[in-house]
């Protein structure tokens, strides 16, 4: 991993497309969601260099193996166009238009989404990362009594690009056919909403522990997690006394979106504070109010296994118009959203 002189750099990059809105309005008004799973386990690489060996991560009597093509693993600036395909989806779903597996991108507006550059380079880089989507496949196990059931699925299951006629044809746009694995993760609203600052965090490690902390933090006020356990979840080959330096960096700066990050040295446990950054209102603006303590056992009763600070999120974001009676329209909400996807 190539060290950063962090005295000439800033711990965020620049906001390369700061009036993105004034022309491309789709693109700036949608809204960055991430599957779950995938801030869950570690599917992308997070080298600069190809890695082309198989990696498996054990959990209890639960395995993940995820196999690379000879291009190399996806890696996590790949998983930007899933993010991409993923708001995009999920911005016409909340407008109640009709979606496909199928994404058509316009490549200039995913580039500006993504707070990249749109030289010939960046174009190229695109076109290198449908690659490695397409080709790393994964395979996990599913333990139910005293049966195992075996999955294997791909991040992608098809790309297609339009681009100008030559070796140095302009790219003009690309279509990705999800695959079913991501995209009924999609339509079951299995997913989590990023600060839009996560395209600007400039290491592969920030983004992993940051989504990391979005998904397990979530809406709570604090979450710790002991240094090994995060240096697993991330799925970093960096030896443990290097991790310890990146986190403890991480900290000093304190520029991770939603969380601030302290190391407890004594018991060698990360800890994520919620800075109150993500929005606790309705699309409309209105102020909805803080839910009951009791509220919080209420709707775990009503949507059992289910993470209750994400469910929250999600009503905060569906609702319209704040309600007479916040703890019992969550818990209603909670009820229904078990009622159409039972235990997670």
């Amino acid at each position: 991993m190539v060290t950063e002189n962090t005295n000439s750099l800033t711990p965020l990059l620049p906001d390369r497309h700061p009036q993105h809105d004034l022309f491309i309005c789709d693109v700036s008004d949608a809204v960055l969601k991430d599957v779950m799973q995938h801030m869950e386990h570690p599917f992308y690489s997070l080298s600069k260099k190809p890695e082309t060996s198989v990696k498996r991560y054990r959990n209890g009597p639960h395995w993940l193996e995820i196999t690379p093509s000879v291009k190399g693993l996806a890696t996590i600036y790949d998983k930007d166009i899933l993010i991409y395909c993923i708001s995009q989806i999920m911005a016409k779903l909340k407008q109640g238009e009709a979606v496909t597996s199928r994404v058509r991108i316009n490549s200039h507006e995913l580039l500006i989404f993504t707070n990249r550059g749109t030289s010939g380079r960046e174009y190229q880089a695109l076109l290198d990362a449908l690659d490695r989507l397409e080709g790393t496949r994964i395979r996990t196990n599913i333990v139910t009594g005293d049966e195992e059931q075996i999955d294997g699925f791909g991040l992608i299951d098809a790309s297609s690009i339009r681009r100008k006629h030559g070796l140095d044809g302009r790219l003009l746009w690309c279509e990705v056919k999800l695959s079913d694995w991501v995209f009924n993760a999609i339509k079951n609203e299995e997913v989590l909403t990023l600060h839009r600052d996560y395209f600007r965090l400039r290491k592969p490690i920030e983004r992993r522990v940051y989504e990391i902390a979005r998904k397990h933090c979530g809406q709570q006020k604090t979450w710790r997690i002991s240094l090994a356990k995060l240096l697993t979840k991330t799925g970093s080959q960096s030896p443990e006394k290097r991790f310890r330096q990146m986190i403890k960096l991480l900290a000093r700066h304190d520029h991770l979106p939603d969380y601030q990050v302290t190391f407890d040295e004594d018991a060698d446990m990360v800890i994520f504070t919620n800075r109150g950054t993500m929005a606790l209102v309705g699309p409309a603006g209105g102020s909805v109010p803080p839910l009951k303590a009791d509220t919080y056992e209420r709707a775990r009763q009503a949507a059992p296994g289910w993470d209750i600070y994400h469910l929250e999120r999600e009503w905060r974001e569906w609702i319209i118009e704040p309600p007479r009676d916040a703890d019992g329209a969550f818990i209603g909400f909670c009820r229904k959203w078990f009622e159409r996807r039972g235990r997670p």
